[in-house]
């Protein structure tokens, strides 16, 4: 399937969300929904996809520019400033961006669910020259609210009847439902679109005329008939966005599953679409994979667990974690009640303990951080042990500094590095030190106030106080 265009509607208000943001803006499994559309429709072989944007136009095209800008696919956004129905939106399309041959298929911005094979088979079923358009069908189990289909004795689209205009008998014995998706021939679209009418009670131009303008120039319109009705089914509310991500889930969740994962409770597990798990993971209830994220095989992941544009090597345990664009290698341990910011890399065989947070550090292989510590802009080598309660004080209120760490080095409990600070190889620091100043390799740092103890002073102490009373 050569030069094959999606065109993608997103520029209507969506008032039923009743949101201060674009409908197709609100996220499926983490995802914009305008960005499920984009990217099926480019994994389904369509060389330009051209989104009209509307209502919240700065944000729908924010969202494609963010996504797309450094990316191979063709995505660009077209701007239908007068919102006077979806025929209007798709001459708006064809006008700014001189598309006039090729299949087109133009489909809903909120229909998550679509998938790319589906889209590349909706596209070839225009671009044999035996149909010049074909309607998007679907057999819901309830069909109310759709417009019917009625086909002609040689599979040809004979009529579409609104459901307002639909008999009790036609609503009850017509269950191909048209899903409001088109494929089209596209210099036959473009030559004709200027037909598309405004002569009904809303003023507007309505895409599903142009299948009758095309039967009477004489050319075929047949339905596409969809399988899996789920694909055709669309967001108006906020129960819908619910509904279909629970679809979505289900979806991603079964297709893991079915390639060797384990899911403890698969309802309780939100996977993106984005997101890769290898053979033999084990995911656990309340695991959350948002954006890109890959982890590899053998791990435990969860429960109570969120990823974000993260990825993991074989064999982590992932307990009760939030990281956000961070690195684990092999055998990496986390949690539980970890938090591991942007910028963490952590090597082979390391670990970040309970109430541990990491921001932009290398924790090096074999290295710890077992509990209640922070480490932030530091550089850690391999064998490292980091005490409880363990900081590196790296804000100055103005400026982020570095630490280093090298291999090897045992860090007492209650110890604070301040920024810019060394650590050589194999040094040991004291509990409770505070460290300001390079520790040299295989030396011992003792950085705290010396103590002392005057004898009988407790007692004395308490004696008064209660004498108080």
């Amino acid at each position: 399937m050569a030069n094959a265009t999606a065109i993608i509607l997103a520029a209507g208000e969506g008032t039923r969300m009743k949101s201060n943001h674009a409908k197709v803006s609100h996220k499926i499994l983490g995802k914009p929904m305008i960005r499920w559309v984009a990217d099926a429709a480019i994994a389904g072989g369509c060389d330009r996809v051209v989104i009209v944007v509307g209502s919240h136009a700065d944000e729908v095209r924010a969202i494609a520019e963010a996504a797309y800008a450094d990316s191979d696919a063709r995505v660009e956004c077209v701007e239908q400033t007068e919102r006077l129905g979806t025929g209007h939106a798709v001459k708006v399309a064809l006008e700014a961006t001189g598309i006039d041959a090729g299949p087109v298929v133009v489909l809903n911005g909120d229909l998550p669910l679509v998938t790319a094979e589906t889209i590349r088979a909706f596209a070839e079923s225009v671009s044999d020259g035996k149909a010049a358009a074909t309607a998007f069908t679907i057999t819901p189990p309830d069909p109310f609210g759709y417009g019917r289909i009625v086909l002609a004795a040689d599979g040809t689209i004979e009529r579409n009847i609104e459901q307002k205009d639909c008999t009790p008998e036609q609503a009850a014995s017509l269950t191909e439902c048209n899903a409001g998706c088109y494929a089209f021939d596209g210099a036959l679209l473009a030559a004709h679109i200027g037909e598309v009418g405004c002569d009904n009670a809303q003023g507007e131009y309505y895409l599903p005329d142009m299948l009758e303008i095309l039967k009477s120039h004489g050319q075929a319109v047949r339905a596409f008939h969809c399988d899996d009705y789920r694909e055709g089914l669309g967001v108006n509310s906020r129960a819908q966005l619910a509904q279909l991500t629970a679809i979505a889930r289900d979806r991603i969740n079964e297709q893991l599953m079915d390639q060797g994962v384990t899911f403890i409770d698969p309802a309780q597990a939100w996977i993106g679409p984005d997101c890769t798990i290898g053979r033999d993971t084990v995911v656990w209830p309340q695991t959350h994979l948002i954006g890109e994220c890959h982890v590899g095989a053998d791990c435990q992941l969860g429960p109570n667990t969120r990823l974000t544009n993260t990825s993991a090597g074989d064999g982590c345990v992932i307990d009760e974690t939030v990281a956000i664009d961070a690195k684990l290698e092999n055998a990496v341990d986390c949690g539980p009640r970890a938090y591991l910011r942007p910028g963490t890399h952590m090597l082979n065989g390391s670990k970040a303990g309970t109430h541990v947070e990491i921001k932009k550090s290398t924790i090096g292989e074999g290295s710890k951080v077992p509990h209640l510590s922070y480490i932030g802009d530091t550089t850690m080598g391999s064998g490292v042990n980091m005490g409880a309660g363990s900081i590196t004080c790296n804000y100055d209120g103005v400026h982020k500094h570095k630490t280093h760490i090298g291999n090897d080095v045992f860090v007492g409990s209650d110890t604070m590095i301040v920024a810019p600070g060394e650590i050589g190889d194999g040094a040991l620091v004291a509990a409770g030190s505070v460290v300001t100043e390079p520790v040299p390799a295989d030396a011992l740092s003792v950085g705290r106030a010396r103590q002392k103890n005057i004898e009988g002073w407790a007692h004395k102490h308490f004696e008064a106080l209660r004498a108080q009373k």
